[in-house]
């Protein structure tokens, strides 16, 4: 194997104020450029998801009635979901043989470049419909394999008992991302809606190329996985012959399955919060911007509660902080869904303080670092990556369609799309309590 030469720079004031808790500059490295680069990747995927909320339904399903442009709209959001499988096999076999920061590179700029176009879909409702779904694909292949890079690359270099919050960098990325592409949409929204609606909403997609050069720079100062190299070398010296990674991960599926169904819950709160409860919220009579700057004050407090979550879990265990997440949500679903029914500006914004950074974030905090625990270092990347996608598709996929299908059904009425957030919650908390094993003090280098 050749090694990708690092390209070696001291670590910035900023890096050692905001990561200095980590440890060793590697470490403090690798979880900067987790964050930076998950950051960028998610501004891309959620600035998709926010847009599918707000804008694609009249522009691009013109055709179809108000809650089926809605319905459509979200359709399209979907598809990336079903390729980030894809993705994660792809990337986390090439990332299990090669390396994981070669494949890191390509995955951003994949996502980069397919972010782009989207901001140059043309304005035909055919066309620009097939054009997004194709978009959205290669999008969902990328961040497939985004995400496992970025957590392994903490998660190895740390390798101790900080491990869980080195990784959840990766996952606090994502928030950062959503504020920073909810917030750029929201400003641009201020246009008139004509304006808005013909060219706005398209200069934040735009704005990825910029973000891509930028995210290309900063990915390539981290170093690969020490462990990885170790795995190899290991592998030389003994003339081992590697399985196949994918075969590796099938050959024991349980750490998948528990995986993919305890994250599900997770993401089913932050798909319906993400799209639906926006969209349930302006059309009772919050303003679009009101709406969008709630969602991103959101996002930029997650940022910082999900290392929070994810440092007690290093003390408390994965599962008791995740558990605690998804009951606590399932508890109060109803209350919540009225905060975003009221028409109160100040109801709406705690609604989503309350949901994402408060609850949604002890869920999703742990995350990264009980799913990539249970994996040998030779199928890690492959089998973290399966078990976090798995999970966004079981979650967060489908939600946004099968909501927006069950208030149709319901003629508006919500209690049917909280009797589902409430029972898939209390599904990920029972696989979590009765099949999951603790992995905080499991030993990962073997």
């Amino acid at each position: 194997m050749v090694s990708t030469p690092a390209v070696t720079a001291p670590a910035t004031g900023r890096e050692r104020s905001l990561f200095a808790f980590l440890g060793t500059g590697q470490v403090r490295r690798a979880a900067l450029s987790g964050y930076l680069g998950s950051t960028i990747e998610f501004y891309d995927f959620i600035l998709y998801a926010t847009a599918s909320s707000v804008v694609f339904g009249p522009l691009f399903f013109s055709g179809l009635n108000p809650l089926m442009q809605t319905v459509a709209s979200y359709g399209t959001f979907a598809t990336g979901y079903l390729s980030r499988p894809i993705g994660g096999i792809v990337f986390g076999h090439f990332g299990d043989r090669v390396g994981r920061k070669r494949m890191l590179l390509i995955s951003m700029s994949v996502m980069g470049v397919a972010s782009t176009l989207v901001g140059l879909v043309p304005s035909v409702p055919t066309l620009g419909a097939v054009c997004l779904i194709l978009l959205r694909l290669i999008q969902g292949i990328a961040i497939g394999g985004e995400w496992g890079g970025s957590a392994l690359l903490a998660l190895e270099h740390s390798g101790g008992r900080k491990r869980g919050l080195a990784a959840s960098f990766a996952n606090a990325g994502g928030p950062s991302g959503a504020f920073l592409g909810t917030a750029a949409l929201a400003l641009f929204a201020l246009l008139p809606h004509e304006q808005f609606v013909a060219w706005g909403w398209r200069v934040p997609f735009l704005l990825s190329a910029v973000l891509l050069i930028i995210g290309l720079y900063v990915r390539m100062t981290v170093q690969e996985s020490p462990m990885f190299e170790k795995a190899v070398e290991l592998d030389k010296s003994e003339r081992a012959k590697r399985s196949i990674p994918l075969l590796e991960v099938l050959k024991r599926p349980r750490a998948l399955i528990v995986g993919a169904f305890s994250g599900m819950g997770s993401f089913v709160i932050q798909g319906l919060f993400s799209t639906l409860a926006l969209t349930y919220a302006v059309q009772h009579g919050v303003s679009q911007s009101v709406g969008l700057w709630g969602f991103a004050a959101s996002q930029a407090a997650a940022a910082i509660t999900i290392p929070i979550w994810a440092s007690l879990s290093d003390r408390l265990g994965r599962r008791p902080v995740m558990i605690f997440g998804l009951l606590a949500l399932a508890a109060v679903a109803f209350p919540l869904w009225s905060m975003f029914g009221s028409g109160s500006n100040g109801q709406v914004i705690a609604a989503f303080l309350i949901a994402l950074p408060l609850l949604q974030s002890a869920t999703f905090g742990p995350l990264a670092a009980f799913v990539s625990e249970t994996f040998a270092t030779s199928s890690r990347y492959t089998g973290a990556s399966l078990g976090y996608q798995f999970a966004s598709l079981l979650g967060a996929g489908f939600t946004p369609v099968i909501a927006a299908s069950l208030l149709a059904a319901g003629h508006g009425n919500p209690a049917g799309v909280l009797w589902y957030l409430i029972g898939m919650c209390v599904v990920s908390a029972l696989v979590l309590l009765l099949f999951a094993r603790e992995s905080k003090d499991l030993d990962i280098t073997d």
